[in-house]
């Protein structure tokens, strides 16, 4: 993913504040895709009727309440045993729990982005031509898939292993949700696969990317005592890239199901005044 010869060094500043990280990595492009966003609506590119079963801003501020209550836990439990650690230099000295403001804006700034350049994704990208078709077999297959994944981190953790520790940690807080996503709605994503992998992909390069940059200058660190040693570009553990890939995947899969109105008509549980709000 990065060539050893690159100077991460070169590119971000030798000690970066938690801050200046967010700014540049998080504030920045959502502004970016806010702007962006207004210009296509400008100009007549409006979601896929498809798409619009609930509305879409609400409903990206809805998956930043649910990132914050799901991932304060864990984060805490990460940082009060020293899976990873922040610069008390480079933060604000607020705390909650055993982990800084910064890092509650990251989640809420994460998330926000992911669910911005979705919304943008959708509006720019042609829409699927053809009718929905449900696929029970896709749904099944990818929920056991997944699940076999979140048994897999609960054999790491029972190992005690330590260098096996965060990955099994993130595969256990991210499997689970996200197989409940794939048996509810596999089909609908790949339906959607153009726009979902349009913001997943780049997504999860993107702020890996950054993650790296931020390790590089110190932001925070990863402990290599609980990890399993490897590193993209010698810089960037493989298990902050699963992080990414997970984070980021929660987030589109649960956005796209959510306005999507296949996920809608599927819900015969959900009231119909809920189902069809417009």
């Amino acid at each position: 993913m990065f060539d050893r010869e690159l100077s991460l060094r070169d590119c971000c500043p030798d000690r970066m504040a938690y801050l200046e990280f967010l700014l540049l990595f998080i504030g920045i492009p959502a502004v970016f895709f806010v702007v962006l966003i207004a210009i296509l609506r400008r100009l007549g590119y409006e979601l896929p009727n498809s798409l619009q079963a609930w509305p879409a801003l609400p409903v990206v501020g809805g998956h930043v309440l649910l990132a914050l209550l799901y991932t304060t836990p864990w984060d805490n439990y990460l940082v009060a045993t020293r899976v990873w650690w922040y610069d008390p230099d480079l933060v604000l000295g607020i705390t909650f729990g055993y982990v800084p403001l910064e890092e509650y804006l990251f989640f809420v700034g994460q998330t926000s982005l992911l669910g911005l350049a979705l919304l943008a994704a959708a509006r720019l990208l042609p829409r699927p031509a053809f009718v929905f078709p449900s696929r029970p077999r896709l749904r099944l297959f990818s929920a056991g898939l997944t699940l076999s994944l979140w048994l897999f981190g609960v054999f790491l953790l029972g190992m005690g292993q330590p260098p096996a520790t965060y990955l099994g940690l993130e595969l256990v807080w991210g499997m689970f949700p996200i197989s409940v996503q794939l048996a509810f709605g596999a089909d609908i994503l790949w339906h959607y696969r153009g726009v979902v992998l349009w913001t997943l992909l780049p997504g999860t390069f993107l702020l890996s990317l950054a993650d790296a940059l931020a390790i590089q200058s110190g932001t925070w660190t990863i402990d290599p005592q609980q990890s399993l040693g490897f590193a993209f570009g010698g810089n960037l553990p493989l298990e902050e890239s699963i992080f990414f890939l997970l984070t980021t995947s929660m987030v589109v899969f649960g956005v796209t199901l959510m306005i999507a109105r296949e996920s809608h008509e599927r819900a015969r549980w959900i009231p119909g005044s809920l189902r069809n709000p417009q």
